[in-house]
This record gives structure tokens, sequence and C-alpha cells, in this order.
């Protein structure tokens, strides 16, 4: 894995070549097109969001890419460079000493390894800028695929229940001090 700083986005390969983007303006109807999708959304959302949602959405993303350098929104494209999916590294609202991630990945690209080389990057990130944070994941319960995902990286579950009206379940991957 490699880490490279260009300009004032970070370009991250892994061993599937794929590449995170900070998004900017210009990616809006790749967004867009990905989270209309029903089935990508279920998990989600529970279904997928009319353009107005994904436009407030979009907004709020590039919003907070502007705040930390290195934390915010990327897209993800393969080595063919076809837009797969969106991964996210930001402070977990209820806590600014824990770093929380998320994923989502467009249907056509399912089960194609690509979510573990996603996470293998994001928390390679999450590493380098913040070694000693520890990192959460938030997921629907029925998302078994995501379930396993966090699990074959290391995290742990902490809670299970409801958070703002909806089911949930936080994985937390903690860091080991070294002395």
């Amino acid at each position: 894995m490699h880490i490279h700083l260009l300009n004032t986005m970070y370009i991250l390969k892994s061993s599937m070549n794929i590449k995170l983007a900070k998004y900017i303006e210009s990616d809006f109807d790749l967004f867009k097109t990905m989270v209309s999708d029903d089935e990508t959304m279920k998990y989600i959302a529970g279904s997928g969001w009319t353009a107005s949602q994904a436009r407030i959405h979009f907004d709020s993303m590039l919003e907070i890419n502007c705040k930390e350098e290195g934390l915010g929104f990327y897209k993800v494209v393969n080595q063919e460079n076809e837009f797969i999916g969106n991964c996210s590294l930001e402070r977990y609202k209820y806590d600014p000493e824990i770093l929380e991630i998320g994923y989502v990945i467009k249907k056509e690209f399912w089960r194609k390894g690509y979510g573990s080389a996603i996470c293998q990057e994001i928390l390679a990130k999450a590493n380098h800028l913040y070694p000693k944070l520890e990192v959460i994941a938030i997921i629907n319960p029925d998302n078994l695929a995501s379930k396993t995902l966090l699990e074959k990286h290391g995290f742990e579950l902490y809670f299970r229940g409801l958070e703002e009206g909806q089911s949930s379940e936080k994985f937390i991957l903690k860091r080991r001090s070294v002395n």
C-alpha cells in the first residue's frame, strides 16, 4: 500500500489498484447515480435517495472535505477508472477523539473484493494520520457482508440497538498501545 499526497488530496493504491480521491463538485452525478439505487442503499437508508436528498448529502460531504486535511469523503475508482463507490474517514460526531469509517459500493461491484481493498486503504490512512485513535464503523445489523468485512479487519461489536430511530450495530477497532 502506498499513500501519495497530490495537491491537497490523497490518492491511495492497494493491490487491487483502487484509487481514493476526495469528492469535488464535478463528481455529483456519479454520487447521485449510486445513491439513487434502491438495492445499493438498502442497508444505508432503506431505499435510494431522491436527487434533492443526494444533493443535500453531497453538499454536506463537500463541506466536511474542506474542514480537516486527510479526513472526509472519497470517491473510489478501480484500475479501469470506473467509479465503484465511496468511503469516508471522519471524526465520530459524539467523540472527536474517535474516527469513523464508512463505505458504499455500487451493486455491480459487490462480492469482488473491493470492500476489503477499501477497508484496507481507509484504515491505512487512519493509521497514518492518527495512529492512536480508535476507529469505529456503524452498520445495519442485516448487512452481513459488512459485518464480516469489519470482523475480518479486526473490528469487534460493542453496541447493538437503536440509534436515531434506526437499528444499528457499532464496531470498534481498538488501538494497542506499545510501550
